[in-house]
């Protein structure tokens, strides 16, 4: 099994709003956080994910990591309606 695992950090109290795809052995999962806050983690099974995470604090930052084996992909956004398109297989 493999461990996709996610980190939101930036500026503490941020709020965001996320949508994540889960692909594992075929079959496609989805997670939705409609108002979450920095900092948070999540991890979830599967060989592909895909999600789009939006800032909805003005004046805040937001930073995504996402860690799959050796893969890794990181991204920032900063001021609200920020949105990060992120990819890992």
């Amino acid at each position: 099994m493999t461990q996709i695992h996610i980190t939101m950090s930036g500026s503490p109290g941020a709020e965001f709003s996320a949508h994540w795809r889960i692909t594992h052995e075929g079959e496609t999962t989805e997670h939705v956080e409609e108002s979450g806050t920095v900092p948070a983690e999540y991890t979830f099974t599967g060989t592909e994910l895909e999600g789009t995470v939006k800032l909805l604090s003005d004046d805040e930052r937001l930073k995504v990591d996402i860690q799959k084996g050796s893969n890794h992909s990181s991204s920032s956004t900063q001021g609200v309606g920020g949105t990060l398109t992120l990819m890992i297989r």
